[in-house]
């Protein structure tokens, strides 16, 4: 079992930035890969962003490409999203995920573990 803990979500006006943690404990977290998806009130959730263990593999949904940057530290068994020029669509719960292999999916089936999520609100 994996437990996923997220933070640092809140209200930002728009332009704004914010950066998400994502604690875990459990399993060798370190050896899978992550991912952080999105919902939206009404819509489905939505990949955004995912690792690989290594971090040397990184992947972003083009709404989020040249904004937003994942990143991972194994020592500390977390994973960040720094979320720049925030704009309100990008209002939504923040949720990370892992898997038990090391490849990026963005199919949120595709995802075995999941935080409890994040409220990340964009708005002046």
């Amino acid at each position: 079992q994996v437990r996923l803990v997220e933070s640092g979500g809140g209200l930002v006006q728009p332009g704004g930035s914010l950066k998400l943690s994502c604690a875990a404990s459990g399993r060798t977290f370190s050896r899978f890969a992550a991912g952080w998806f999105r919902q939206a009130p009404g819509k489905e959730r939505e990949f955004v962003a995912g690792i690989k263990w290594s971090g040397g593999q990184r992947y972003y949904a083009d709404s989020v490409k040249g904004r937003f940057t994942i990143s991972r530290d194994n020592a500390k068994n977390t994973v960040y999203l720094q979320m720049n020029n925030l704009k309100p669509e990008d209002t939504a719960i923040y949720y990370c995920a892992t898997r038990g292999l090391d490849s990026i999916a963005t199919l949120p089936q595709s995802y075995e573990y999941w935080g409890q999520g994040t409220q990340v609100t964009v708005s002046s």
